[in-house]
């Protein structure tokens, strides 16, 4: 009997010491498996934030912040071509009127930086072709640049290319823009000023390095 004993609490206490062993066990894997969701999670976050496919920084609303105070650049139309004559009068018009992205976009309401630059070449006479629907209006940043690539008038930010009035810059992840296009107004030994829609305020005209800039693409030549 008293072997009988001994050996049903031996077996109880083996249970129970399993049983600890197995829930601080499950506690591990546990707090083991969650750690690398989390890791994973932070790195396909990073991946996407620097990716094409991020197009937050553009989805934010351009009337949270009050339009910029630098004016429309004073431009020597002497040296300007007809069509860029249009172009810049265009470009000032939209400029004080900064109206409402839908103006551009058909009505769609979406990022609108390339249905910006679409809709001012088509009214300056100069409308593109949608390479996918054939319509005037490129919606997207990346559909822009492979338009501009097929037509052969792309160059790439390393090309050493010198941009003009006119001109349309793209940009990427990890710009600061995003996903982003906007117009050559000036262009000076890399500084550039520039006016672009769905930015801070709207429709704005802005100075800037192309250098500083690790997600510049390349030029859309005019």
């Amino acid at each position: 009997m008293l072997t009988l004993a001994t050996g049903i609490v031996s077996v109880f206490c083996y249970h129970k010491v399993m049983k600890r062993t197995l829930s601080k066990n499950k506690k591990i894997l546990l707090a083991t498996g969650m750690a690398l969701a989390i890791a994973l999670v932070i790195v396909l976050g990073a991946a996407f934030a620097h990716s094409r496919f991020n197009i937050f920084p553009q989805l934010i609303s351009s009337r949270l912040t009050p339009k910029d105070a630098m004016s429309f650049p004073e431009i020597d139309e002497t040296q300007l071509s007809d069509d860029q004559l249009k172009l810049v009068t265009v470009l000032k018009k939209e400029y004080t009127l900064n109206p409402e992205g839908t103006k551009y976009s058909e009505g769609v309401r979406e990022a609108w930086c390339a249905d910006f630059v679409s809709w001012v070449y088509r009214e300056a006479g100069r409308p593109f072709k949608n390479p996918n629907s054939g319509s005037w209006r490129i919606p997207g940043t990346y559909t822009l640049r492979e338009y501009y690539q097929s037509t052969g008038t792309f160059r790439a930010a390393r090309s050493q290319y010198t941009p003009k009035l006119g001109d349309v810059l793209l940009y990427d992840n990890p710009s600061s823009f995003g996903q982003h296009t906007n117009i050559v107004l000036k262009s000076d030994n890399g500084t550039v000023t520039t006016i672009g829609g769905n930015e801070p305020g709207g429709i704005r005209v802005i100075k800037h390095s192309l250098a500083d800039d690790p997600g510049f693409i390349g030029y859309g030549v005019y």
